[in-house]
């Protein structure tokens, strides 16, 4: 059993499944999914068995955004008309500490992928920027919603969806909250594939995280870290880094495996080590 109230944790090694687990409700994001996320990727990072994690939702959607109701409650101070300085630091902290709900799955050093049908609004699209590869189900539908609830967004997806499908996309989306297409999305690179149905999908995500997994989790990882570090930073920089990475991770148990493995004409076996 889960021990945890939004999040369905399902390991088939090398890979783990990160279900939003709350169908009734279309996967909405209430209390519970912002402050127990954190705690999920920080056990599967440091899971040696795990390789790559999918992150999907049960029931018909992937997630229909923020549990507006439930989170007014957690965080009063969204409705207090008369905040002053000191109300406006807690609710700054509190913005922080749902930052890092959808931090940690770039923080994460696994790769992720997400596998979307569905609705994917709001809070939802936030979290799969966060991951590294996105794919999609023929019904899935997205949207930048917060312009329609008189807020901004502010856990990430201003700061990570131009990396993804530029500027212009971004803020289209984000100045008409308008809901996208699977279709569209593939096409502004958004989704890197699209599957006929949800079931296609989960098979075509488990079989993507098996080539991920098949290969060595330190030249993979580092690969995460050095992708990561590049976004913002000049060629230049990203290139000393690199190089760094480089210097730190050769030679390893990995590298002598695979050119064992090229002699003697088999796949290699990786041990990340």
């Amino acid at each position: 059993m889960s021990k945890y109230k939004y999040y369905l944790i399902e390991k088939k090694v090398p890979i783990a499944w990160v279900y939003l687990n709350r169908p009734n409700k279309k996967n909405a994001m209430n209390p519970p999914a912002w402050k127990e996320l954190p705690a999920v990727f920080e056990s599967l990072d440091n899971d040696p068995d795990i390789r790559a994690i999918i992150v999907a939702g049960k029931g018909s959607a992937f997630c229909a955004g923020i549990d507006l109701l439930s989170m007014v409650a957690e965080i009063p101070e969204l409705m207090d008309p008369a905040q002053k300085g000191g109300i406006k630091w807690q609710l700054l902290q509190k913005i922080y500490s749902l930052q890092e709900t959808i931090s940690c799955i770039e923080k994460c050093k696994k790769p992720v992928i997400a596998a979307v049908h569905g609705y994917c609004i709001g809070a939802g699209l936030d979290m799969i920027t966060a991951c590294d590869i996105r794919l999609g189900s023929k019904d899935a539908v997205f949207s930048l919603k917060e312009a329609d609830l008189g807020m901004v967004a502010d856990v990430g997806v201003l700061q990570r969806l131009p990396h993804i499908v530029g500027q212009g996309i971004t803020r289209e989306l984000a100045y008409t909250a308008k809901k996208i297409t699977a279709d569209r999305a593939k096409k502004v690179l958004l989704l890197n594939e699209i599957f006929k149905d949800p079931e296609t999908l989960i098979t075509g995500a488990e079989k993507m995280a098996m080539e991920i997994a098949s290969c060595s989790p330190i030249a993979v990882q580092a690969s995460k870290d050095v992708l990561n570090y590049g976004i913002g930073k000049s060629v230049g920089d990203g290139l000393k880094y690199v190089a760094s990475m480089s210097t730190n991770i050769i030679p390893s148990d990995d590298l002598f495996e695979a050119v064992t493995a090229f002699t003697e004409k088999r796949r290699p076996k990786f041990t990340g080590k």
